[in-house]
């Protein structure tokens, strides 16, 4: 008798991810599980997964590609022949959403020819109700529909693919749990991603991730050791703490600690690198600094999101600071760690933003003159506020203010690396340069990047290297002997 799969049909809902409750997150154990009837169904097949958007959702490839390695799959980068597809998906900007719906209607002749595959559209899209709508009326090549919250069942959810006709859809619009001891396939094997908690509460205006990943909720601290001891023992050099708000880790359990704390005992664990976003302005603590400054192995470089330099199109964004106040903590950061390199985000265009308000946000640059920005024109996400909010700016005006900014960005991110010439860097090396294979690339301690002339035999090391000249994005350099 054929098993009922209609459990497998159940889509996202806006309303449902509104919702916040003060229940107790759940940390589980055991979550994942393969029924017997899909061990080694993978044998002799191959996967491909496309990863849009920011580092959480590279780190839930990571974990879908661990929970496909164990199912028997191997990885391809031959899309065209591969067994399952999936595209784990980004709704921070629609032009990233457009980029999905664009492979989804290429996928449609390559399905054609190769009906046997399994093809998935998973990550913060797939928790959309219109994008899930969307493709399920008019995308019919698509096989399997799953969100951020339910990864760990991808086993079952592929079962239920290989058995359906129609499109499966697991969609969990749920503030969510912590699951753990989810296997992972790491993309460096150096450096790793470590999650210490999901999810946001911030609820900023514009943001549809809150929907997308749920409510706040940390990992316990014990977890976050064992998993950052794991790696230093299998030779890891560097771990990324990561968090839609790392400062508001532990605000969610009960337990004496925070963000703080965590990071001092990943300080402490000794492994050579630390670093650590997104932060919040909000919750970024002195004591957070404090624990910066004095620990060599967590990274001088901050990542601070700004958004805007004016306290009017704050409040409308609903970022829960002012002008004055983000000043007040920018400058007590730059006091603290003095050698701290600094990076934003910045919005132009929010609905109604006056040429007044956009000049604020370029004074405010001139002020911190971050070491980099990520600049963006605002795009509206269905079911944010700021998406309902009328809005006079001419999308002309908005690319000129776009332009000004870029240019205020490239002078400062070129006067800050002028302080680089001639000095000796320790370099992380991640490999050769994308743009040259007989030179070397990597990272300072400071986050930039350098293009230098070096020993391949010390990828994956740490290596001194002086720079010998500057550019406005990198540096290049030579290795010391």
């Amino acid at each position: 008798m054929k098993k009922d799969y209609s459990e497998y049909f159940k889509g996202p809902s806006l309303k449902d991810a509104r919702k916040r409750f003060k229940e107790d997150v759940h940390h589980i154990d055991d979550a994942y599980e393969i029924p017997a009837d899909m061990a080694g169904i993978g044998k002799g097949k191959t996967y491909f997964i496309k990863t849009y958007g920011c580092q959480a959702n590279e780190r839930d490839t990571e974990v879908m590609s661990g929970i496909l390695e164990t199912l028997g799959y191997t990885h391809d980068d031959d899309l065209e022949h591969a067994d399952i597809v999936l595209l784990n998906t980004c709704a921070v900007r629609d032009n990233a959403e457009e980029k999905v719906f664009g492979r989804i209607g290429m996928l449609k002749k390559i399905k054609r020819e190769n009906p046997g595959m399994i093809f998935g559209v998973c990550g913060c899209m797939a928790q959309e109700e219109v994008v899930v709508n969307r493709i399920k009326r008019k995308m019919p090549q698509v096989d399997l529909i799953f969100g951020t919250h339910n990864i760990h069942r991808l086993p079952q959810l592929l079962k239920a693919a290989l058995l359906e006709k129609e499109t499966v859809v697991e969609v969990w619009s749920k503030e969510g749990d912590v699951i753990e001891n989810l296997p992972s396939h790491r993309a460096k094997d150096k450096k790793a991603w470590v999650n210490i908690m999901y999810g946001c509460n911030k609820f900023c205006t514009y943001c549809i991730v809150p929907y997308t990943r749920g409510k706040e909720r940390s990992r316990l601290m014990e977890d976050v050791l064992r998993e950052v001891n794991d790696l230093k023992d299998h030779g890891y050099l560097e771990v990324n703490l990561l968090g839609q708000n790392v400062n508001s880790y532990g605000k969610d359990l009960d337990a004496d600690y925070d963000f703080a704390t965590l990071l001092e005992e990943v300080a402490k664990t000794g492994i050579e690198r630390i670093r650590f976003m997104t932060s919040n302005p909000n919750d970024f603590s002195e004591g957070m600094l404090r624990v910066i400054n004095e620990y060599d192995n967590i990274m001088p470089y901050i990542h601070l999101p700004l958004q805007s330099g004016s306290t009017a199109v704050l409040k409308r964004m609903n970022r829960g600071y002012t002008r004055e106040e983000y000043i007040e903590l920018f400058d007590k950061l730059k006091e603290l760690v003095p050698n701290a390199a600094v990076t934003t985000d910045i919005i132009v265009g929010f609905p109604n933003e006056t040429e007044e308000e956009f000049e604020e946000t370029l004074s405010m640059f001139d002020h911190c003159q971050y070491d980099l920005a990520y600049t963006f024109i605002y795009s509206p996400r269905e079911g944010t506020p700021a998406a309902t909010m009328e809005d006079h700016v001419t999308r002309k005006e908005k690319e000129d203010r776009l332009q000004r900014l870029n240019e205020k960005v490239n002078y400062y991110a070129h006067k800050a690396n002028e302080k680089y010439l001639g000095t000796v860097q320790k370099v992380l090396v991640d490999g050769p340069s994308r743009k040259d294979p007989n030179v070397l690339a990597g990272y300072t301690e400071t986050n930039k990047v350098v293009n230098f002339k070096g020993d391949p035999a010390h990828i994956g090391q740490i290596v001194p290297v002086k720079i010998t000249e500057i550019r406005t994005w990198s540096l290049d350099g030579e290795e010391v002997e």
